[in-house]
């Protein structure tokens, strides 16, 4: 008979369980959410919605880094050269990230959108072996050769390279490698990366609105709001995406990223009515596949994913 202590200690486990399963849930949520906040802000363009995005991300972790009294290691990832160099290059992959994704959604591109992060994974064990080195399993190889032939498909099918998911993909995989070689927190490595681009997205933001171009005080207090908006809601699911991160096993935030692309994908044919090909959905159907292989070896090699999940944008 268990004693009441590790009883109540099991207990205390299942809790903060089901506190990170729901942190999880809500921060991949929130991020299939997006196509339908960002559509919102389809008259402003991708450029001053990006540029808004950046300046007021930066106004929220602000925020949190007063609330969380972490100014002192912000202080300290700054003064180290090189996380502060990394950061910088991860500060342009996210920008155009975050900038191909806005332009994505606001020009009848979810579906494609949501493509790009089902294939992140792929591309994350190719720029392993690529950039690390790393030596991949046979199960491993098969993915990444299905999500080749699916790329190969849809551009067949479209006559076109499906160029937004591909930038998607390789723009967040090589920011996720880039974050992990810098070893910085979360919030900390944020908040270098919004204030690097600080000052090209607001000298930006000041042109178009000294040339009468901008948006953000002539479309009503409705769509300033919206843009203002944009940088809390980037924060946080990213908040709880920490949360989840410390309480549940890397192997269930893994079967949970695919939430985020799953309800992008839905919105794109089911909100949007995005027009969906035979030659679409057999992409689609191959990179399914091709995760379904990549998720099963790396749980029953070793009871997690085979790449470690990063947050989404």
């Amino acid at each position: 008979m268990s004693s009441p202590s590790v009883a109540g200690q099991r207990t205390d486990q299942e809790i903060e369980h089901r506190r990170g399963v729901a942190f999880g849930v809500t921060a991949y949520g929130l991020w299939g959410l997006f196509p339908l906040y960002w559509s919102l802000l389809a008259s402003a363009g991708a450029l001053e919605t990006l540029a808004h995005r950046m300046i007021w991300s930066l106004a929220a972790i602000t925020v949190v880094l007063l609330w969380t009294r972490r100014f002192g290691s912000f202080r300290a990832v700054v003064r180290d050269r090189r996380q502060l160099l990394l950061l910088t290059a991860a500060a342009v992959l996210i920008s155009a990230n975050w900038g191909a994704y806005i332009w994505g959604v606001t020009n009848g591109h979810v579906v494609e959108t949501a493509l790009g992060y089902f294939i992140g994974p792929l591309v994350s064990v190719l720029l392993g072996v690529v950039l690390l080195k790393e030596q991949l399993r046979k199960a491993q190889w098969t993915a990444v050769g299905l999500g080749v032939t699916a790329v190969v498909v849809l551009a067949v099918g479209y006559g076109q390279v499906p160029w937004i998911a591909l930038v998607l993909a390789f723009s967040f995989s090589t920011y996720g490698l880039v974050k992990k070689l810098a070893g910085a927190g979360a919030v900390e490595s944020m908040a270098v990366e919004t204030t690097v681009t600080l000052l090209p997205a607001l000298a930006y933001v000041v042109v178009l609105e000294t040339t009468g171009d901008g948006t953000f005080t002539t479309l009503g207090a409705g769509h300033t709001l919206l843009l203002i908006g944009g940088g809390f809601v980037t924060i946080v699911p990213l908040l709880a995406f920490g949360a989840a991160a410390v309480r549940i096993p890397l192997s269930v935030i893994g079967l949970l990223q695919y939430m985020t692309p799953s309800m992008q994908f839905a919105f794109g044919v089911l909100v949007f009515h995005e027009h969906m090909p035979p030659e679409r959905w057999l992409g689609f159907a191959i990179v399914w596949l091709a995760l379904i292989v990549l998720t099963f070896d790396g749980l029953r090699r070793r009871g997690r994913p085979a790449i470690d999940p990063e947050p989404v944008p």
